[in-house]
């Protein structure tokens, strides 16, 4: 009897509309560790099978095949109804996950209208009498780390110096 779970049935991280960010770093690695990134990422094409195509041609046409169907299912289960609604008739992975990114990342101004906001936020931050070093530490490395994933420089000794 096996006692580790086998790592496809773990369930993949549920999108919801909300925290894009987040979602795509652990979706992007779900999908590494599943070898189903790359069917996502490069979309490319299956070349129809040859006339008498040898054994290692048919396996991996199948091989290919079946990792663009998984990627894109697996795709399809992470995301919630209220977004599958929007992507349900789109026919590749790559095509459901450059929708995704564009409807939920925002453009540029966006982006740097949201850091602006999480940097002011950042700024504003005070250590309550009732929390501890470590909570507020904790809090101000989450704002960072959402800076940091809009594409924005934030260095550690910027938190330092606030938590100082």
């Amino acid at each position: 009897m096996e006692t580790e779970t086998s790592f496809s049935q773990i369930a993949p991280p549920v999108f919801d509309g909300q925290n894009y960010h987040l979602w795509a770093v652990k979706m992007e690695t779900y999908l590494e560790a599943l070898d189903l990134w790359e069917a996502v990422e490069e979309d490319y094409e299956i070349p129809p099978l040859p006339n008498n195509p040898t054994i290692a041609q048919i396996k991996t046409h199948k091989e290919k095949k079946t990792r663009k169907a998984k990627a894109k299912s697996t795709l399809f289960a992470a995301i919630s109804t209220n977004v599958f609604t929007k992507v349900l008739t789109l026919r590749s992975a790559k095509e459901v996950w450059d929708y995704l990114k564009e409807e939920y990342e925002g453009n540029d101004r966006i982006r740097g209208m949201q850091v602006l906001n999480l940097i002011r936020e950042f700024e504003l931050q005070r250590m309550k009498e009732s929390e501890t070093i470590k909570e507020y530490q904790d809090r101000l490395y989450e704002i960072a780390n959402k800076v940091r994933l809009l594409g924005t420089k934030f260095p550690d000794s910027r938190i330092v110096e606030k938590f100082l």
